[in-house]
């Protein structure tokens, strides 16, 4: 076994934790709570935010698979590698882009109903919270 390896990906993998908790479920619920924040400036400013975390979170995971393939870590880290990457990909190409198309027209002036896609997104989040726990865990015990 790569020590080398094992230890990036599983320093990454917290990283990683860390910044989708820490803008997920802190800063994008708490930022609708400000004075004076209205539903378009929050959303304006949550699109400028998870677009940077996004693009991170792939810079992210792709040291992740490099270092999981290099560090030749167990069977429950290459599932919870896969997993965190598969949860990624279906937020940033199925459900981001439904969110912006809505942000889009919300933006516009458009005032919509409540939507699901926020749940979806905030789903997988859940899920890949998970499977990095896992994989964090899996590669640093392992």
């Amino acid at each position: 076994m790569n020590t080398t390896a094992t230890v990036t990906a599983g320093a990454v993998t917290f990283v990683w934790l860390g910044m989708v908790l820490a803008i997920s479920f802190v800063e994008a619920p708490l930022k609708f709570r400000a004075p004076g924040v209205t539903i378009p400036l929050g959303l304006g400013i949550g699109r400028l935010v998870f677009r940077a975390l996004n693009l991170i979170e792939v810079v992210l995971c792709v040291a992740v698979i490099v270092a999981v393939v290099a560090s030749d870590a167990s069977g429950v880290a290459a599932g919870a590698t896969s997993a965190a990457a598969v949860l990624l990909a279906a937020q940033l190409g199925i459900v981001r882009p439904r969110l912006n198309r809505r942000t889009d027209r919300v933006l516009a002036g458009e005032n919509l109903p409540r939507s699901r896609g926020h749940l979806y997104y905030v789903a997988l989040e859940l899920a890949k919270v998970f499977a990095l726990l896992v994989l964090g865990v899996s590669v640093l015990t392992g």
